[in-house]
């Protein structure tokens, strides 16, 4: 950086700069143009109280705190964009654990602020659905995973849904595996399921320029894979350990997210391949493959009318069914939008054929019922789960009578996203077991 001519086109010439402007850039950058300290006066006095607020500590969207969020809203500024009754969350640019911000800033988004906006919109009780639009190569995994937890108990209250436009790779495509369907264009990119870790070596650079440098250090690996030596085998199969570990636990939220449409030994199978539209949704990294505007139109129709719902992620129903994909010009194969003709799926869980696929389709539209009925009591919503069984009615039906009923209560800030708890063991769940029990016995009186 060439300070001596900031320097001269800084101090002794006229500026047209706002006051605050100029006291953050002379407070980080004066020290360095003077090599010293910098006083500054008279600023104060043509704008004291801008001044003193750019000297406050800004507000964070941290992990501990949110009061970023809490600002934005007392400011009357959104912490994202609604439309037709669905949040519309950016997912952009380079991906990074800590960030006190809220979207995007200098082209990278931070899970702090992600985490903020997500739990916003789960609480916001005019908010239906989630939309995640994403365009991002990846990031760090420092905080990913954490994020991946809340989006994936978020979209036990509310329909979480992807659009790709147009890249959702490596991190990014750990956010959108959390949703329950994902959609994208003809030129979309996911997957790249793997990590990367990168060793810079200088020691050489360093030697030919007569440097020498000396590292004193205690504890044997303290200064392990440092850039100043070549990396030794037993660092360099450390390290590797380390990103295999990163990569078992990304498949493994990856299949969490996506239930039987790609298991974790498919998601390690890709060996980090990115794979495009159509190739993406035949190896189950996607759903469908359309114009995000129109999927995105039919998302907000399906959040108002039950007959415009799509199969439920990680159900047998959606692990089977035909990979969609909708021409930019033309409707002729798309599934799922009520626009391209196609027949709805049934509203009740019998109404997903009969036989040994129905009781299995039956099973997971039950356990999605309690877990429905388990969020609502947390909520302090009464919801009869055996009488919507007995009924036959669909996840998405009974989370629209919740969401309605915590809407007409008007007290949706109660509503707060719960990460998922690891299973105690192998033992099935009373509550899964009389769920399995029912689907069962209304699988074989069909039979009958």
């Amino acid at each position: 950086m060439n300070y001596p001519m900031i320097a001269g086109r800084v101090f002794g010439t006229p500026l047209l700069v706002d006051p605050v402007k100029g006291a953050a850039f002379l407070a980080g950058l004066g020290p360095r143009l003077v090599n010293g300290a910098l006083e500054l006066r008279g600023l104060e006095e043509l704008a004291p109280d801008r001044v003193a607020e750019a000297g406050r500590i800004a507000p964070r969207a941290s992990v501990l705190l949110d009061d970023a969020g809490d600002a934005r809203r007392e400011a009357g500024r959104p912490l994202y964009l609604v439309e037709g009754g669905v949040a519309v969350i950016e997912v952009t640019g380079t991906l990074v654990h800590r960030g006190g911000w809220i979207g995007q800033s200098s082209g990278t988004t931070s899970y702090e602020g992600l985490m903020a906006q997500i739990s916003a919109a789960v609480a916001d009780p005019s908010v239906r659905g989630i939309a995640l639009e994403i365009d991002s190569y990846g990031g760090e995994v420092a905080g990913l995973f954490d994020l991946a937890d809340a989006i994936r108990a978020a979209r036990a209250v509310k329909p979480v849904r992807a659009f790709v436009a147009e890249a959702a790779l490596s991190a990014a495509y750990a956010i959108a595996s959390q949703a329950e369907r994902i959609v994208l264009p003809r030129t979309g990119a996911v997957g790249s399921i793997g990590v990367l870790l990168v060793h810079a070596d200088f020691s050489q650079a360093m030697a030919d320029r007569g440097v020498a440098v000396t590292l004193i250090h205690a504890g044997r690996h303290k200064v392990d894979g440092n850039p100043y030596e070549a990396l030794p085998e037993g660092v360099r199969a450390d390290l590797q350990a380390r990103v295999e570990a990163s990569r078992a636990l990304f498949a493994e939220t990856v299949a969490a997210g996506r239930g039987a449409r790609l298991s974790r030994q498919q998601a390690l199978a890709t060996e980090a391949q990115v794979l495009d539209g159509a190739a993406a949704v035949a190896a189950g990294l996607a759903d469908e493959v359309s114009d995000l505007r129109r999927a995105f139109a039919a998302f907000r129709a399906e959040l108002f009318d039950p007959h415009l719902t799509s199969p439920r992620a990680g159900t047998p129903a959606a692990a089977k069914e035909t990979p969609t994909m909708t021409d930019e010009t033309t409707t002729g194969a798309a599934r799922g939008t009520a626009a391209e003709g196609s027949a709805p799926p049934m509203e009740t869980a019998e109404g997903s054929g009969g036989g040994a696929p129905a009781a299995n389709v039956a099973v997971a539209e039950a356990a999605e019922l309690i877990e429905i009925g388990q969020q609502a009591a947390r909520l302090g919503l009464a919801v009869d789960v055996a009488d919507a069984m007995r009924r036959g009615l669909s996840a998405a039906a009974l989370r629209r009578t919740v969401l309605d009923g915590l809407a007409a209560r008007g007290d949706g800030a109660d509503l707060v996203a719960h990460a998922p708890t690891a299973a105690a063991g192998p033992k099935e769940s009373p509550l899964l077991a009389a769920a399995r029990r029912t689907a069962e016995a209304q699988a074989a009186s069909r039979r009958a």
